[in-house]
């Protein structure tokens, strides 16, 4: 990392404190009304590994965390403090919650000085769209290093064009993207994400009236090395580097002595991915003689026997298993380069040695026929998941399949008020097939494990549903 205030102290400049900085986020449970019927929020920890760098740099800074407000509290404490500058997270849920954001500070005379910057994984491939709509930066990529270099040069109104990983526009109005910024390669230069800045209790509250037990999410790696055509890697990039288990087993006793939540959930895209790591982790574990059962996700090409006995002594009581299909040519479409019966085997054998398991399922890619679908079903009886999720796939900005789907595209959202959910692209069958298609799979699969007449109903209507809509668009 390039040191931005050892380096302009060693030309003359002296650095100032007091600059008012805000991160936050446009997250709002009150809006999201999926999640309400689920109840499973997690804290924004990719925000709280930033605020944690900046204290690790004793840059004074302020956390406001969105989850539980309504947006016009939001407004009401920006304009309180009137920071010099926000910091904004912003994802696929929540562009349109950042763009109105954005808009009134904009149009604020009393915030005319803000500035604005922007990051997480949906800055990348719309940075002319956000710096057009008000941003004054955008954090591309991984963030510490970058938004760190960028605050200590808007302290002392230093240049800005020299630091990596940045987005802005020049003088001109055209969009200036500066160099990439190398990855971190030691991710045990990370502090502990800093979850003192937000009431992390109203989270473990929430998830115990409403399921019993409670979680906290952690994270170990950052990356993905694998090459799912429907997966953003905007962020962390197709790579695969993790923190030591030391540090990981370090910060899982200060959330149980801190917390003591009832369960971890760790956000990984590929929790196993490294038998070694995953030993050592074990290890680890049983060293510090501590009792944290966690659920994780995995890839069935990166399980075995042994693996899910390294899970079990670590203290793992659920696993999700990807999937996304039960045809392994839409698998292979998908370039998930796993075979579909090394799921159900993973799956069961997972089961059978008392780990629950979950797996993921997404309808609707392209190419798919009623035939995949039923695949699908039959697939899901066979390995008899303990819990399954399903989705109908959509296009996310920079990924393979957006891609692909792209020439078909027959209707796209507004920018600054919908997300890339709502694309809709020309599909074997009509957008109004799917609902369908959805009900069809979870009362199927729901009749072979409980044989109540009344899911065995549904699931037939579902098909006559989806056979009809099919007809309707044959003509």
């Amino acid at each position: 990392m390039l040191n931005i205030q050892l380096y302009f102290a060693a030309v003359g400049y002296t650095f100032e404190s007091g600059m008012r900085i805000l991160l936050t986020h446009g997250y709002f449970l009150a809006l999201d009304e999926r999640e309400q019927q689920i109840m499973r929020p997690y804290v924004p920890l990719g925000l709280l590994y930033i605020s944690a760098w900046l204290n690790k740099h004793d840059v004074a800074h302020d956390v406001l965390d969105t989850t539980f407000m309504q947006p016009d509290a939001q407004w009401d404490y920006i304009n309180t403090i009137k920071p010099d500058v926000i910091a904004l997270y912003v994802n696929l849920m929540t562009r349109k919650h950042i763009v109105s954001i954005m808009q009134r500070i904009r149009s604020d005379a009393n915030l005319s000085e803000t500035r604005i910057i922007l990051g997480g994984p949906e800055v990348r491939n719309h940075a002319e769209q956000f710096l057009q709509f008000g941003a004054d930066y955008l954090v591309l990529g991984e963030g510490e290093e970058s938004f760190l270099e960028l605050i200590q040069c808007l302290q002392n109104n230093l240049p800005t064009y020299q630091i990596k990983g940045i987005a802005q526009l020049d003088v001109s109005g055209k969009v200036c993207i500066s160099a990439e910024r190398e990855k971190m390669r030691n991710l045990d230069d990370l502090p502990m994400p800093n979850r003192e800045a937000v009431d992390l209790q109203h989270y473990l509250d929430v998830w115990k009236k409403h399921h019993g037990k409670n979680a906290i999410s952690v994270s170990t790696m950052r990356g993905c090395p694998y090459t799912c055509t429907w997966c953003s890697r905007a962020v962390y990039g197709q790579s695969y580097r993790r923190r030591s288990p030391e540090k990981v087993v370090e910060e899982l006793v200060h959330i149980q002595n801190t917390y003591a939540p009832d369960t971890i959930w760790f956000v990984d895209d590929v929790f196993t991915i490294s038998h070694k790591w995953l030993s050592s982790f074990a290890d680890a574990i049983e060293k510090q003689s501590i009792n944290m059962p966690f659920e994780c996700i995995t890839r069935a090409d990166r399980m075995s026997e042994e693996v899910i006995h390294l899970l079990k002594r670590a203290g793992c009581f659920r696993v999700w298993i990807g999937a996304e299909s039960g045809s392994q040519r839409i698998i292979d479409a998908m370039d998930r380069r796993v075979d579909v019966t090394q799921v159900q085997e993973m799956i069961r054998l997972t089961r059978a040695q008392g780990i629950e398991a979950g797996t993921f399922i997404m309808l609707g890619y392209p190419g798919e026929a009623e035939s995949d679908i039923h695949a699908t079903v039959q697939h899901l009886i066979a390995a008899q998941p303990d819990y399954f999720t399903i989705t109908t796939a959509y296009p996310i900005k920079g990924t393979a399949l957006y891609t692909t789907v792209q020439p078909s595209i027959t209707q796209s959202p507004d920018w600054a008020t919908g997300s890339d959910r709502e694309i809709q692209f020309a599909r074997t069958y009509p957008e109004t097939y799917y609902p369908h298609a959805v009900r069809y799979v979870v009362h199927a699969v729901a009749y072979t494990k409980t044989h109540k007449w009344m899911h065995l109903l549904k699931a037939k209507v579902a098909l006559l549903g989806m056979q009809w809509v099919r007809l309707v668009h044959a003509r």
